[in-house]
């Protein structure tokens, strides 16, 4: 059986705690090939962001094309996009013959777990197209509240926030980390004319926490190239990012790194 290979379109953490260095460990450990489009560059520890520096549009579809054209793509995953410009040239480019049904993962990263703000007004208005084209996008609560455009203050505002994106033309959503029943981690499923689909655990106390969101998307994403049905991925991503998490080396002074590396 060939190996299935994964297009990584996201930003560069330098920590390694999240970003491209997340997602090349969760596709590496969980049997796939990483490939890699970075769409910027950023400095950052556990502690915050210090500076972000985009990759121009133009670049970023060079690293796709050179992958699609000679590698091949069985499945994508999209983290932080950079800007809005980054956002429409990659929609044009998942258009093109090549990689229309290539399965996506959208995480629409906005706010880094230190609390960083990575996308501005603009580059999160643009996201539609790609929440149109995703096989799944997997945003957190305030991720959620913030492309939905309400306060999600209890599983009903969750259900309608998610009900609406999807009326509007998105793809399935898997909302994440909702804390529904109250103190366990439950992560919710929702697609057209479904009944939403839930996962839940027990919350794992800890601040090494970084990185769980990109772990999470591109082990549904590596579930889906391996040709794993959307359920089943997302099962198998959720006991991944726990292993991590449990695994977590205690890294530095904030938000520290999951442990990636112990399993396997």
């Amino acid at each position: 059986m060939s190996i299935a290979r994964i297009l990584i379109i996201a930003g560069s953490d330098s920590g390694g705690g999240a970003g491209i260095q997340a997602d090349i460990k969760t596709v590496t450990l969980l049997g796939g090939h990483a490939m890699t489009a970075i769409t910027a560059l950023t400095a950052q520890n556990t502690l915050g962001v210090t500076a972000v520096h985009a990759v121009p549009a133009d670049m970023v579809i060079a690293q796709i094309d050179a992958v699609a054209s000679d590698i091949g793509v069985d499945a994508i995953k999209i983290g932080m996009i950079g800007s809005a410009e980054i956002v429409e040239a990659v929609a044009d480019r998942l258009d093109r013959p090549d990689l229309a049904a290539v399965p996506l993962v959208f995480d629409p990263v906005m706010i880094a777990t230190s609390g960083s703000r990575l996308a501005d007004e603009a580059t999160i208005a643009a996201f539609g197209r790609l929440m149109r084209r995703a096989a799944v996008s997997t945003p957190n609560l305030d991720e959620l509240a913030a492309l939905s455009g309400a306060p999600l203050r209890d599983e009903a505002a969750i259900t309608h926030a998610a009900v609406r994106l999807i009326g509007q033309g998105s793809g399935p959503i898997l909302a994440t980390g909702t804390g529904i029943p109250r103190g366990r981690l439950t992560d919710l499923l929702f697609d057209a004319g479904d009944e939403p689909q839930s996962w839940q655990a027990e919350r794992i106390d800890t601040i090494h926490d970084h990185g769980t969101g990109c772990t999470l998307a591109s082990g549904i994403a590596t579930g889906l190239g391996q040709g794993m049905t959307l359920a089943d991925a997302i099962g198998r991503a959720r006991d991944f990012v726990r292993a991590a998490l449990l695994a977590a080396p205690g890294l530095g002074q904030g938000h520290g790194p999951m442990g990636h590396r112990a399993i396997g």
